[in-house]
C-alpha cells in the first residue's frame, strides 16, 4: 500500500521587513512551505536608521540576516531576489536574482509586504545631491557625508567654502527629519567638540525645511510645539511653509509661502520627505485591477485581500486601508494578521476572519540626549519621560538579544559622554594620478 503524501500549501511573502517578518512568524507552525523573497538578505530595523547614520549604532545592531532571524522556522525558506511581476491567474511571482537570473515562484497564497521607497515628488534629479534614508546603504552614505563635511571644512581655505561644508540642510519635518536634525546638532556641539583645530564644529548650521506649518504635525499641536522648541534650543533653524524647487551640488533653492525664492548654500542636503510604492506594487495593481493612491499604495478589503483575489493579501506601508500611517507598528500588525489568516485557512477553519483593526500603540521621535516625544492615544509625553518611553518601545522591538544589548551599551555611552563609537566611514577610491610625460621626473615629495 502506497503512503499518501500531503503537499504543503505554498505561501510566498514578498518583503522581509516588519510586515513580512511578522507574517512569516505567524506561519511558523502551519503546514505550509513559506518562501520569503527580498532584494536584501537582512531584516532592517528602519526606525533606527538615523542612529546608524549619525554614528550611535552600528549596522549590525539595526540589521540582522533574515536567515538568522528565521532559522528556527523550519518551514520558511529565504531567497535573495527582487520581485518584479505577479501573474495572479497562474499564481506565480516572477523575481530577478542579483546576477540577473530569473526565478518563478508558484504560490497558493501571496502576502505582499514590500514597503515604500523614497519619493522626490517628481524631481528624481534631486536624488543625486540629496540622498534619502530608507536602506542600510543610505544610512552609511549619509554617515560618510556628515563626518566628511567636517573634515572638508577643516582644510578649506575659502571662508565661504568652509561655511558651505558646515551647513546641513534637511528636507522634511517628519520623524526622520527631526531626529536627524537633532543628531547633527549634537554631533557638532558635543561629539566633535575640541577635535578640530581650524574650525569650530559647534558653528555648524542645521537647516530644517518643512512644507506644512509644523514639524511632527501628526503628533498634534502640543507635542509639535515642544519638539520645535527643543530643536531651536539645540540650534536647528526651522523653515516652515517652504517648498524645495531646486537642489544641486552647491545647495538648495526654496520657495516660501509668499512665493519668494531663496538659495541656501550647503554641501550636505538630505532628503527626509515623501515616500512612494516600489515598481512591484504597480505591476500587481495592473495585473489585478487594484486601485492605487497618489503614492502608489494599493487599496485592499477590510481583511487585507485584493478585491476578487482572496489569495493575495497586501500589508504594511504599501497597503491602503483607512488612511493608516506608514508606521512600523502598522506593518507588524498587518503582517501578523495576514499570516494568521493564511494559517487559519490552511487549517480549514470555516469562519471568516474579522476585519483588520489597528491598535494604536503610539508614535515616538527621538530629538537629542534625554529628549523625545511620544504620542500614544490620549497619552502625550515629552522631555526625559518621553525619552524613557521611547527607549522602552525600541528595546522591545529590536530583533535579537545581541542587538538589544549592544544598543543599550551604545545609548549609555552617548547619553553619558556624547561620544559616538560608530563614526568610521569609507571614501571611494580615486584613480591614481597619470604618469608624467616621458623625460620628466615626478615632483619630489617630503617624507
Amino acid at each position: 500500500m502506497m503512503e499518501d503524501h500531503v503537499t504543503p500549501r505554498r505561501v510566498v511573502i514578498i518583503g522581509g521587513g516588519f510586515a513580512g517578518l511578522f507574517a512569516a512568524r505567524a506561519l511558523r507552525h502551519a503546514p505550509a512551505a513559506v518562501t520569503v523573497v527580498d532584494r536584501r538578505a537582512h531584516h532592517l530595523f528602519q526606525p533606527l536608521l538615523y542612529q546608524c547614520a549619525s554614528g550611535i549604532l552600528s549596522e549590525g545592531q539595526i540589521a540582522q540576516p533574515l536567515r538568522t532571524v528565521l532559522r528556527r522556522h523550519h518551514n520558511v525558506n529565504c531567497l535573495l531576489a527582487e520581485a518584479t511581476d505577479v501573474d495572479p491567474d497562474a499564481r506565480t511571482v516572477r523575481a530577478r536574482r542579483p546576477d540577473g537570473g530569473l526565478l518563478e515562484l508558484p504560490y497558493d497564497d501571496l502576502i505582499v509586504a514590500v514597503g515604500m521607497r523614497q519619493s522626490y515628488f517628481g524631481h528624481d534629479e534631486f536624488a543625486a545631491h540629496a540622498p534619502g534614508m530608507k536602506t542600510l546603504d543610505d544610512a552609511l552614505g549619509i554617515r560618510r557625508r556628515i563626518y566628511q563635511a567636517f573634515e572638508m571644512a577643516e582644510t578649506a581655505t575659502d571662508p565661504r567654502e568652509r561655511r558651505r561644508w558646515l551647513t546641513f540642510a534637511l528636507v522634511g519635518g517628519g520623524p526622520t527629519g527631526v531626529e536627524l536634525a537633532g543628531q547633527i546638532r549634537e554631533i557638532a556641539g558635543h561629539t566633535l567638540d575640541r577635535e578640530f583645530r581650524a574650525v569650530d564644529s559647534a558653528e555648524a548650521r542645521v537647516l530644517l525645511f518643512e512644507g506644512s506649518d509644523a514639524v511632527l504635525g501628526a503628533f498634534g499641536p502640543r507635542l509639535a510645539e515642544r519638539a520645535a522648541r527643543t530643536l531651536r534650543d539645540l540650534g536647528v533653524e526651522i523653515h516652515l511653509g517652504t517648498t524645495v524647487t531646486g537642489v544641486d551640488a552647491n545647495g538648495l533653492t526654496v520657495r516660501d509661502g509668499n512665493g519668494a525664492s531663496t538659495h541656501f548654500p550647503a554641501h550636505t542636503v538630505l532628503w527626509t520627505a515623501g515616500v512612494e510604492a516600489p515598481p512591484i506594487a504597480a505591476a500587481l495593481a495592473r495585473a489585478t485591477g487594484a486601485e492605487q493612491d497618489r503614492a502608489g499604495r494599493i487599496a485592499v478589503e477590510p481583511d487585507l485581500t485584493l478585491p476578487g483575489y482572496p489569495d493575495i493579501r497586501v500589508t504594511g506601508d504599501v497597503m491602503g486601508l483607512d488612511r493608516l500611517p506608514g508606521l512600523a507598528e502598522v506593518a507588524m500588525q498587518t503582517g501578523a494578521y495576514a499570516g494568521r489568516a493564511v494559517r487559519h485557512s490552511i487549517e480549514g477553519r470555516k469562519k471568516r476572519p474579522k476585519p483588520f483593526k489597528y491598535v494604536d500603540l503610539g508614535s515616538a521621535a527621538y530629538i537629542c540626549r534625554g529628549r523625545a516625544v511620544v504620542k500614544a492615544g490620549p497619552v502625550h509625553l515629552s522631555g526625559r519621560t518621553g525619552w524613557l518611553a521611547w527607549l522602552l518601545v525600541h528595546l522591545t522591538f529590536l530583533t535579537g538579544f545581541r542587538s538589544r544589548f549592544g544598543a543599550v551599551l551604545s545609548w549609555a555611552v552617548v547619553f553619558a559622554s556624547g561620544s559616538r563609537r560608530e563614526r568610521a566611514f569609507t571614501m571611494p577610491d580615486r584613480d591614481p594620478p597619470p604618469d608624467p610625460p616621458a623625460g620628466r621626473k615626478p615632483p619630489a615629495t617630503s617624507s
